[in-house]
């Protein structure tokens, strides 16, 4: 891991402390990444920590980071409420449906075959709003996740090698399996505070500072205030806070708030947990009477939906790897046209579209080019003119000649990057 920052009331502590925390913390530590959560938008609740501050022992920023590290919590219980702001423009409820979409999962809308239990199209609902879910889990076997709605549960259940996901206003079931049993499910979004704080430890480089900010109380647990930082400006992230549990060191509240500031862009927090072992039937599940069940191994066979394609695409890239075809170059990677400009917190994606123009213009009869065009900046500079299309956390630049910048850097970052590369 990258440097740490150390001040003399955070984290006082030796070199010696903060190597010995970098090597066991390394496998999670680069950026928030912040372009993972950004991409899916996905965003939390305000405010869920108690009042008070209880009395802990001192700990470094290194040491905090290990504990978490170490962390190695097989069983919990509880409520987590999320919520995002993003800033993006009311659509009048359509931006779930579109995020949705883009998941091109079954169930996304894009497929009347699919299945409204799928958890690839019904986790990314919670790209907005605010969102409350009890969570369980019982080892690498058994875990559970239930989004809460108004008149209706969506519920997915991993146990064993059966994976479900019931959605109670469909009465709709999906069931696949996982290749083994201790093997979890991938989920397509992060859900839980643990999920982000991975996430965002994977941020830590030397361009990041990492201080411990005193303590706070969540969900009734004793807590450290883990607070990380850009060192770099341009970016759109302010800071990002994990309270850890002092006793376990299971991430309970995450927090992302953008360098602009209001409120948090992301922030998700249990509101009860406990760390007993939960009951055995939490993980059991049966189809009820007259649900339809669609079974997710026999679509992910299916060439119409795409599957094959996905599983072409990433053997390419695998073999672009094996042959030297995944270059790094100084601060630039290169996967086959996608590039990454810059580092750390500032590092901007950019790929070419191929197309002649980034959007159709109003000129061209382009009526979808105005509409979205409402939506962004029209900006120029030596690269040419383009459209940013900007968020709270990740802005994007698409130029009229098809190229795309994207990061979660100002506009004025992304039209500089776009200079330097014409």
């Amino acid at each position: 891991m990258a440097p740490i920052d150390s001040d003399d009331n955070t984290t006082a502590g030796t070199d010696e402390d903060l190597s010995a925390g970098r090597r066991r913390a390394a496998r999670y530590v680069v950026p928030v990444a912040v372009m993972g959560v950004a991409a899916a938008t996905i965003g939390l609740v305000p405010a869920i920590a108690d009042s008070g501050d209880p009395d802990l022992p001192k700990v470094t920023a290194a040491q905090l980071i290990e504990k978490i590290a170490e962390s190695d919590v097989q069983q919990l219980s509880g409520t987590v409420k999320i919520t995002t702001d993003l800033g993006l423009p009311d659509l009048g409820g359509l931006e779930s449906g579109l995020m949705s979409g883009m998941a091109g999962g079954p169930g996304s809308g894009g497929d009347e075959d699919g299945s409204a239990a799928d958890p690839s199209a019904k986790l990314t609902g919670l790209v907005t709003g605010t969102h409350t879910l009890r969570v369980a889990a019982d080892g690498p076997d058994r875990q559970k996740l239930s989004i809460l709605e108004n008149a209706a549960e969506y519920s997915l259940i991993h146990n064993g090698k059966d994976v479900w996901g019931y959605d109670s206003e469909s009465n709709e079931v999906y069931h696949s399996t996982v290749s083994g049993s201790a093997e979890q499910p991938e989920k397509e979004v992060p859900a839980t505070p643990k999920d982000f704080a991975d996430q965002a430890l994977k941020a830590v480089d030397d361009t990041t500072s990492v201080t411990v900010d005193g303590t706070a109380q969540v969900a009734g647990r004793d807590a450290y205030r883990l607070v990380i930082k850009p060192k770099q400006s341009g970016s759109t992230v302010g800071a990002v806070t994990v309270a850890v549990d002092a006793k376990t060191g299971t991430p309970l509240k995450f927090t992302l708030t953008p360098a602009s500031g209001g409120a948090a862009v992301v922030d998700a927090g249990f509101t009860k947990v406990s760390f007993a072992k939960p009951d055995a039937s939490t993980f059991d599940f049966s189809p009820p009477k007259g649900a339809k069940v669609t079974e997710g191994d026999e679509v992910a066979k299916a060439p119409e939906r795409g599957r094959e394609a996905e599983g072409d695409l990433a053997k390419e890239l695998e073999g672009l790897k094996e042959t030297g075809g995944l270059k790094e170059t100084g601060g630039l990677e290169e996967t086959g046209g996608l590039e990454v400009i810059g580092e750390g917190w500032n590092s901007i994606a950019t790929f070419d579209t191929g197309g002649q123009s980034g959007l159709p213009t109003a000129s061209a009869g382009g009526d979808l080019g105005g509409f979205l065009g409402s939506f962004g900046d029209q900006v120029k500079g030596d690269f040419g003119s383009g459209t940013v299309f900007k968020t709270r956390l990740v802005n994007a630049l698409i130029t009229d000649d098809g190229k795309v910048y994207a990061g979660a850097v100002t506009k004025d970052a992304l039209v500089k990057a776009a200079d330097a590369a014409k």
